[in-house]
């Protein structure tokens, strides 16, 4: 029987989530974290910018990321980006067999309200994880790229930070974000 295609239309927004196979590590050194978003900055130029991230994590054994869609359903950019971040990887480390354990989820985001619950859960990933104790401190986050502290780059901040007043934007978001680290985490 056919996989049930995964809800898509033109502009539209989702979260992304792709897990090691096995609940393995598909991240082992830093090495492999910047090939991931190199392999995810390639698709999309390869794709003439049909997509646009608005935040990420790469946690040691899955990803997150929050994308706007164009014009090109999402199954093309991760197709790309996973099938050449598998190839190395597995020859990097001699490994055998999935990396991913079965194809991506994505759920669609469909409001505002949403799509800020959906970065803040993706950039607290790292303190649940107990990696961190703030989520500025991971690394391999679009946290501290959306709020100021990192240059940007991949992601494009001003989706989220539009929701908040102007000229304190990037400090309203970190207050949204880091409200919720004591009554989730």
């Amino acid at each position: 029987m056919p996989r049930k295609k995964h809800e898509w239309y033109p502009d539209a927004k989702l979260h992304v989530i792709a897990r090691g196979n096995h609940r393995n590590d598909i991240f082992k050194d830093n090495s492999d974290y910047e090939l991931y978003l190199s392999y995810l900055q390639e698709a999309i130029e390869y794709y003439d910018n049909k997509y646009i991230i608005i935040a990420y994590v790469l946690m040691t054994n899955h990803v997150h990321i929050v994308i706007q869609t164009k014009d090109r359903d999402i199954s093309d950019l991760i197709k790309r980006v996973h099938s050449r971040y598998a190839w190395n990887f597995n020859k990097k480390y001699k490994y055998i067999g999935h990396l991913f354990q079965d194809r991506y989820r994505s759920e669609l985001i469909e409001n505002d309200k949403y799509l800020l619950e959906s970065s803040r859960y993706v950039h607290l990933n790292p303190i649940r994880a107990n990696m961190v104790e703030m989520p500025e401190e991971y690394s391999w986050s679009s946290y501290s790229m959306i709020i100021g502290t990192v240059k940007e780059k991949l992601i494009d901040s001003k989706i989220i930070l539009r929701y908040f007043k102007k000229d304190n934007s990037r400090n309203l978001y970190k207050l949204f974000v880091e409200s919720a680290i004591k009554r989730e985490c």
